[in-house]
């Protein structure tokens, strides 16, 4: 099938992007290269240097007609969203509004949403936190995700536009920036590759579920062809604790990079964790790579980078 994925050259838009063109469906790729990378989209996907707002990209789904709009692109930065929360809304909100709306003018039959399985439910009241789990965003870019997941409902109620609205975990592997506000697996991995100290925020009890960006790929190539629609938890339902992702990564690494504890970020989660059944009962899908073997892939990846420069 014809799939359009926006945000398809960042670093989890190209994993999906690779295993889409793997499993022989002709990919299109929609990126303004903000923080998405040229070289990270697959040489048989066909890319196209665009804003998800600009008024050409619904141009372009209008001509493409693809099946599926696969909507990775996205202002990430939580940081970002408290600062400037009306860029955040108009990235994250208008934009996907945008996208919606071309794509049931296009007639696609599938929408496929990324949304966030920390930043939308909030402060968790249940450990791991099930789809069900109430919805009360502590920061603009949770808001505008999970007005984004309202959007879609919308529009499937409305239009019969089916989506699914994939709530990823931490996700961590390859490609991650190791220099963003976000990532703690690759910021953590390219410091210690350089044996410079890494600052753990607060006392690095708080808890995250990281999962690894192969599994999240393979969630979206399920996601295509499932019948389920609405909101999908993807994560393992594991909590790790920064001071033991830390530890990990000093020891995969080899490194004996000091790890000093610095102020804590105002208003981060203490406990993010998310509960994957419904993706396993509906989708058949589980991660399939724990955390230590993802740990080694993902500094593996980053030495090689490293070597190469």
């Amino acid at each position: 099938m014809k799939i359009l994925v926006t945000g398809g050259a960042g670093f989890i838009g190209s994993h999906v992007v690779d295993a889409y063109v793997a499993a022989g469906h002709e990919v299109v790729v929609v990126d303004d290269l903000s923080s998405g990378k040229r070289e990270n989209v697959h040489p048989e996907a066909r890319f196209v240097q665009l804003d998800i707002r600009d008024p050409r990209t619904a141009e372009l789904i209008a001509h493409e007609r693809p099946e599926v709009l696969n909507h990775h692109a996205a202002q990430m930065d939580v940081r970002r969203s408290v600062a400037d929360p009306i860029f955040d809304a108009q990235v994250n909100i208008l934009g996907t509004i945008g996208l919606l709306e071309a794509a049931r003018r296009a007639g696609v039959r599938k929408f496929l949403f990324v949304s966030s399985g920390g930043a939308a439910y909030g402060e968790q009241q249940e450990f791991p936190a099930p789809e069900s789990h109430p919805t009360w965003p502590v920061s603009p870019y949770g808001v505008s995700k999970r007005a984004g997941e309202l959007y879609c409902h919308y529009f499937q109620t409305e239009y019969g536009l089916p989506y699914v609205a994939l709530r990823y975990a931490n996700v961590y592997g390859p490609r991650q920036d190791p220099h963003g506000e976000a990532g703690v697996v690759a910021i953590f991995s390219g410091k210690m590759l350089q044996g410079e100290a890494v600052t753990v925020n607060g006392d690095g009890k708080q808890t995250r579920d990281y999962v690894f960006v192969g599994d999240v790929a393979r969630m979206n190539l399920l996601a295509l062809t499932g019948k389920a629609t609405g909101p999908v938890n993807v994560g393992t339902g594991i909590e790790t604790d920064v001071n033991t992702l830390a530890a990990k990564l000093l020891a995969v690494a080899g490194s004996s990079s000091p790890v000093h504890h610095g102020p804590p970020k105002p208003g981060e989660q203490r406990r993010s964790v998310i509960d994957p059944q419904r993706a396993a009962a509906e989708f058949g899908w589980r991660a399939e790579i724990d955390l230590d073997e993802g740990l080694r892939q993902t500094v593996e990846y980053f030495r090689q980078v490293a070597g190469r420069r």
